[in-house]
C-alpha cells in the first residue's frame, strides 16, 4: 500500500508600505496564514508614496523579527517596498515565491494613486519577476481601522487566484470599501478611473522664518463611467483592477506608425 503524497503548500510572500508593525500587514497575514508557507519581508517604517523607488545610495539591512507574528518567518529592512521584494527573492527565499501579497494598505490605491503607491509598486515588482501578485488596500487611513471585511475578501480573492492558471505577469489592484461586511455588495472587475488630486502647496514659515511647503489637495473624479474602480467603491463594491507595467500606448503607437512621415535614417 503506497502512502498518499502530502500536499505541497504554496510559498506566499507578504510585504507592504506602511511598515512591518502596521495593523494592515497583520490582518493580511491573519487572512491567509493557513493557505501556504508565509514569509514576510517589509519595511521597518512607513514608506507610503514611495512608488517604485529603489535604494542605491546607502546600504540595505535585513533583520529577522523573531516572534513578531506567531509561527511566521518575518524580516524587516530599511529599504523601500520594492527593495523588500528584491531582497525576499534574492536573499531570504533565494527563489521566487508562488504568489506575492502586498498590504493591506491603510487608505485608497484606486485611480491615479496606483502610480504613487508603495503597496502597488511592491506588487508590480513581483509581477515584473513573473510572480503572480496582488495589492490590497482598505479605504480607511485610521490606525484603528476595522479590517474584518477586508480579511474576508482578501481570503476569498487569494483562494480564487491560487486555483487559477495565471499569465506570466499576473497583477491585481484590489480596493475594499470601509464599511461593515454586510454592506458590501460584492466584487466588481473594473478599469482604473481617470481621477486625481487637484494639488496645492500651502506656504508656511518655520520658527526661523524660512519658507516651506506642505502638499495638500482635493480628490476629483473626472470619469463618470460605471465600470471604474472609483464608481465601484463609491457604491460599496470591492474593486479589482488588472494592471500592467507595460506603459506603451498601443493605440497611439498605431496612429503614429500611420501618420508620421519621418525620414528613414538608413537612407541618409
Amino acid at each position: 500500500m503506497t502512502k498518499a503524497k502530502s500536499k505541497v503548500l504554496p510559498t506566499i510572500l507578504i510585504t507592504n508600505d506602511d511598515g512591518i508593525t502596521s495593523p494592515g500587514i497583520r490582518n493580511l497575514i491573519e487572512a491567509v496564514k493557513d493557505l501556504g508557507k508565509i514569509v514576510v519581508v517589509a519595511p521597518d517604517k512607513a514608506q507610503s508614496g514611495m512608488g517604485h523607488a529603489i535604494t542605491i545610495g546607502h546600504p540595505l539591512r535585513l533583520t529577522k523579527m523573531e516572534k513578531l507574528f506567531d509561527g511566521v518567518e518575518a524580516w524587516e529592512t530599511n529599504g523601500t517596498p520594492v527593495d523588500c521584494v528584491k531582497l525576499a527573492v534574492n536573499k531570504v527565499l533565494r527563489k521566487k515565491p508562488d504568489i506575492c501579497l502586498s498590504g493591506i494598505n491603510h487608505g485608497a490605491n484606486h485611480s491615479i494613486n496606483v502610480i504613487y503607491s508603495g503597496t502597488m509598486s511592491a506588487a508590480m515588482e513581483a509581477a515584473i519577476e513573473s510572480i503572480p501578485s496582488i495589492g490590497f488596500s482598505l479605504l480607511d487611513y485610521s490606525i484603528e481601522a476595522d479590517f474584518a471585511a477586508a480579511r474576508h475578501f482578501v481570503r476569498e480573492i487569494v483562494m480564487a487566484v491560487l486555483k487559477q492558471k495565471k499569465e506570466k505577469h499576473y497583477l491585481l489592484n484590489v480596493n475594499i470599501p470601509s464599511v461593515p461586511l454586510e454592506l458590501i455588495k460584492g466584487i466588481k472587475i473594473c478599469r482604473q478611473a481617470y481621477a486625481k488630486y487637484e494639488e496645492d502647496f500651502k506656504e508656511r514659515k518655520d520658527p526661523h522664518g524660512r519658507k516651506y511647503y506642505w502638499l495638500t489637495g482635493e480628490f476629483v473624479n473626472f470619469d463618470k463611467g460605471k465600470d471604474t474602480d472609483v464608481w465601484a467603491l463609491d457604491n460599496n463594491y470591492v474593486s479589482v483592477v488588472p494592471i500592467q507595467f507595460d506603459l506603451t500606448n498601443y493605440t497611439l503607437k498605431q496612429q503614429l506608425e500611420k501618420t508620421w512621415k519621418l525620414n528613414d535614417t538608413k537612407k541618409r
